[in-house]
């Protein structure tokens, strides 16, 4: 049973699906997680006739933005008000080593909101993280360190090729393509303990939540384990004699 507040955000993506079409221009929510962007699918049936997609910056980002229309029906197109900045440690050779957490919390501390801050990617003495554009100047004025670590913040681009997340192709052997016997597979879990992670609604596939372990998914599809990590799934390599697959998947580093 879902509560009063998952109920309030079902209605407020629905209130600026309505806004978007009768105004004829793009609305944006903020930075959704995975456990709003479920809510997000699951309220989509109330968007009609606004159209919408999600994105947070690149495409592998967990943390995604919604926009409600699309060129076709507003005649011209808008991109997505995020920003990329760089974080980076002035005195790298006397910091410590930050985690995602150092950094997170550092911006919170600021006051700046869990809604405008997309993915945030660690990469050695520098950190990447996506934001809403108005929120930029504030964190590049503003932010000068994290933990006892002093700290610049710049815009950049996007972020290089070093601070992206890694894929590491694995093949495992599985039962069968179920989503329940690949969670078993690639975190060498029980069947047990992967049929309670769906039942407790902390497995996403493409960021929808999943509450059915016998699904199938197909091949390009992104499965998120929540407290695990997540993988594509790439499909079946081989099938032995006895019925039994070699499936390949790619696991995010």
């Amino acid at each position: 049973m879902q509560s009063e507040e998952d109920n309030l955000l079902k209605n407020r993506f629905a209130e600026l699906a309505r806004r978007a079409s009768q105004q004829n221009r793009y609305l944006f929510t903020g930075f959704l997680g995975l456990g709003e962007q479920a809510l997000f699918y699951q309220a989509a049936s109330q968007f009609s006739p606004s159209s919408y997609t999600l994105y947070g910056g690149e495409d592998f980002c967990e943390r995604r933005m919604a926009r409600f229309g699309n060129p076709l029906e507003i005649g011209y197109e808008e991109p997505f008000p995020i920003s990329c900045l760089c974080i980076r440690q002035t005195a790298p050779k006397f910091a410590e080593a930050l985690t995602h957490r150092d950094y997170l919390g550092a911006l919170v501390h600021l006051g700046v909101e869990r809604s405008v801050l997309g993915d945030i990617l660690p990469a050695g003495h520098s950190a990447y993280i996506y934001c809403q554009d108005g929120m930029a100047s504030f964190i590049c004025e503003n932010l000068s360190r994290v933990k006892h670590t002093a700290v610049e913040v710049r815009p950049v681009q996007k972020a290089p090729a070093d601070a992206l997340p890694c894929l590491k192709e694995q093949v495992l052997a599985a039962a069968s393509e179920r989503l329940d016997v690949l969670l078993c597979a690639v975190w060498n879990l029980s069947r047990s303990q992967s049929a309670e992670a769906v039942k407790s609604s902390r497995v996403f596939v493409n960021g929808r939540l999943c509450e059915n372990s016998s699904m199938q998914p197909k091949a390009g599809d992104i499965v998120t384990l929540r407290g695990y990590g997540r993988f594509v799934y790439d499909g079946v390599v081989s099938e032995t004699k006895k019925g039994r697959f070699k499936v390949s998947v790619k696991r995010y580093q």
